[in-house]
């Protein structure tokens, strides 16, 4: 989640807290814990009965990672493979084994090592395309589990009403026991919306998001990939990656691979043993 995000959450949560605070009872007035555990209880003993623990312990950490780790932009990842492109046609395809920078991201680095280890473009496209294919159901399984928690939260809020009109009837002879069960049926109904639709529906829809953005950018470097296979001029493989670009950035990524081919010929020239060889090395490049 980046910056402004942060920003305007917390902004929106001062107000939707602010907003109970100016009713007459005030915050204070919100709070009933029967109507709390009534909801959480029935809400984890639905989903213990559902999912295995190590699965719900698992979509919880992908929820975690989707709100903590910053998602790599497309032009970012047509940057890199852009720089990986040029600096196989200056370097030759074994020096990308070296980079050490790939290992922030395994899908890329295991697809540069498919390039490195000489796998043809058929081979690459089958162990990606089967590495993204159970990416997304793993991804599809977290989500499922946070709609399913949205889902059930306002049913058990609903069952908290339930409770508290029974307790109601019960005490119909008697003003304070109903008093006792008003906050129970009106609250619990208020703490399972709030649950449902303030926090687990918006954390599936995170993690549906942060995975279709996830799987954009492991299709982009499939096809970088298997470009470089077939050893396309970088050139050409600026105009396949920019089809996954919005138009606007199209001309940015020109410019990029400008700045990258200048940036990787210079580092040769200064490093080449006589004229000839930086003439080569341009001509590599380009």
């Amino acid at each position: 989640m980046n910056r402004k995000n942060v920003i305007g959450l917390i902004l929106c949560l001062i107000l939707f807290v602010a907003s109970f605070a100016l009713t007459p009872s005030g915050l204070a007035g919100y709070w009933d814990l029967a109507a709390l555990l009534v909801v959480f209880s029935g809400l984890g003993a639905a989903v213990l009965m559902a999912y295995p623990v190590e699965t719900l312990r698992n979509a919880f950490a992908v929820a975690r990672n989707a709100y903590a780790t910053k998602q790599q932009t497309p032009e970012e990842v047509a940057r890199t493979l852009l720089d990986l492109s040029v600096r196989s046609r200056v370097d030759g395809v074994l020096s990308l084994e070296r980079l050490e920078n790939l290992s922030r991201d395994t899908f890329l680095a295991g697809a540069v090592q498919c390039l490195v280890d000489n796998y043809k473009e058929n081979e690459i496209r089958d162990l990606l395309g089967a590495e993204m294919h159970f990416f997304a159901l793993r991804r599809q399984q977290s989500e499922r589990i946070f709609q399913t928690l949205a889902r059930l939260g306002p049913a058990f809020g609903l069952a908290g009403s339930v409770i508290g009109i029974i307790g109601m009837i019960m005490g119909i002879n008697d003003t304070a026991v109903i008093l006792q069960n008003i906050p129970v049926a009106f609250i619990s109904t208020l703490y399972g919306v709030v649950l449902g639709n303030l926090v687990f529906a918006p954390m599936a829809e995170n993690i549906h998001h942060q995975t279709r953005a996830q799987l954009l950018n492991q299709q982009l470097i499939m096809e970088g990939v298997a470009a470089m296979v077939r050893e396309q001029n970088p050139y050409k493989l600026e105009r396949r990656l920019s089809a996954f670009l919005t138009p606007g950035l199209r001309p940015e990524q020109v410019q990029a691979l400008r700045g990258i081919a200048r940036k990787h010929a210079k580092r040769r020239l200064d490093t080449a043993e006589s004229k000839e060889d930086a003439a080569s090395l341009l001509a590599r490049a380009s």
